[in-house]
């Protein structure tokens, strides 16, 4: 290897290794509560950067704060989905697919992606719809997704049952995570994670007994 190449190596590296610091500076503190109010020379100090190498890695405080939320959204749907693809593919049917997607809602950390989210976020302002829309379009993001996968491990489903006993789910999810969060104020202790449980039982029962 060249004298050049081990350079432009070790710069990737160290390029590499800074914007990771920053990104997990940020999710700090924003689990700490601190939302994503941060100030670029909170989250500098944090990571232990200039506020030059932040802003040579990222446009803003919103763009850091985005993509530590994909991060995190990242990791939960692919838990969701190791639940949902665990079994063997078979002929399926409605009630094994309802069965497969309700076992992997209660396996997932949702309330702790609700919570970060809403941290995250800085909570919901009605003078400012963004933080809502993007925290709804985070439960959209997987509909279509999961239903395709569900589709094609049960063969016996039709794609249409598919996608509508998904999107029933996951915008179920979604009207329940805004009403704990109205409770809770995203709180992740005990007492709030049983109401949790309590309204993800309310919800997976009304969606299966119908009306």
């Amino acid at each position: 290897m060249t004298v050049n190449a081990e350079h432009a190596d070790r710069r990737a590296a160290l390029k590499a290794r800074h914007r990771r610091a920053i990104l997990d500076a940020a999710k700090e503190l924003i689990t700490e509560g601190s939302s994503a109010r941060f100030s670029v020379d909170q989250l500098a100090e944090r990571a232990d950067v200039s506020r030059r190498t932040i802003f040579n890695h990222f446009a803003s405080i919103d763009d850091v704060v985005t993509t530590v939320c994909s991060e995190v959204l990242g990791v939960v749907i692919e838990r969701f989905r190791q639940v949902v693809t665990a079994g063997q593919a078979g002929p399926g049917t409605r009630a094994e697919a309802f069965a497969t997607l309700t076992e992997a809602l209660r396996a997932t950390d949702v309330p702790g992606l609700i919570a970060f989210l809403w941290r995250a976020l800085g909570g919901f302002d009605k003078e400012d719809p963004r933080p809502r829309q993007i925290f709804q379009a985070t439960f959209s993001r997987t509909t279509t997704e999961l239903a395709r996968e569900l589709a094609v491990r049960n063969e016996g489903l039709d794609p249409l049952e598919a996608e509508l006993l998904v999107s029933a789910l996951m915008h179920g999810t979604e009207v329940i995570a805004e009403h704990w969060l109205s409770i809770t104020g995203a709180a992740t202790d005990e007492s709030a994670l049983a109401l949790w449980r309590d309204l993800l039982d309310r919800l997976i029962l009304s969606v299966k007994t119908g009306y």
